[in-house]
C-alpha cells in the first residue's frame, strides 16, 4: 500500500513515516500542501494522510481541490483540531475519516 503523508511538523512527520514504514507501507512525505496535486497526478496512492494546519495552502483547501478534481482517493485527516465543528467541516469537505 502506498501512502502520501502531508505533515509540516518535522517530529510528527518523522514518527508517522517511520511507523508506517515499519508496517511495510510505502510512504512519500510532503511538508506543505502546494505539491499535493502534482504529486497525486504523477504517482498513484492508496491513501492520503493529510494535516489541516499546513503552511501555504491549508489542508482543507487541499482536500476541497482534490474533491473538486474528482479524486476519489481515501483521505484521513490528521490534526490537533478536535471540536465538533472542525470534525464536521473536515468530513463535509470530503475527508473519509478524522483523527
Amino acid at each position: 500500500m502506498r501512502v502520501l503523508l502531508v505533515e509540516d511538523d518535522l517530529q510528527l512527520g518523522e514518527s508517522l513515516e517511520g511507523a508506517l514504514k515499519l508496517e511495510h507501507y510505502a510512504v512519500d512525505w510532503l511538508r506543505s500542501g502546494e505539491p499535493v496535486r502534482a504529486t497525486l497526478s504523477a504517482t498513484p496512492y492508496d491513501l492520503l494522510v493529510l494535516d489541516l494546519g499546513l503552511p501555504g495552502i491549508a489542508g482543507l483547501q487541499v482536500l476541497r481541490q482534490l474533491r473538486a478534481d474528482k479524486h476519489s482517493l481515501p483521505v484521513l485527516l490528521l490534526t490537533a483540531r478536535n471540536t465538533l465543528s472542525d470534525k464536521v467541516e473536515g468530513l463535509d469537505s470530503g475527508g473519509d475519516d478524522y483523527l
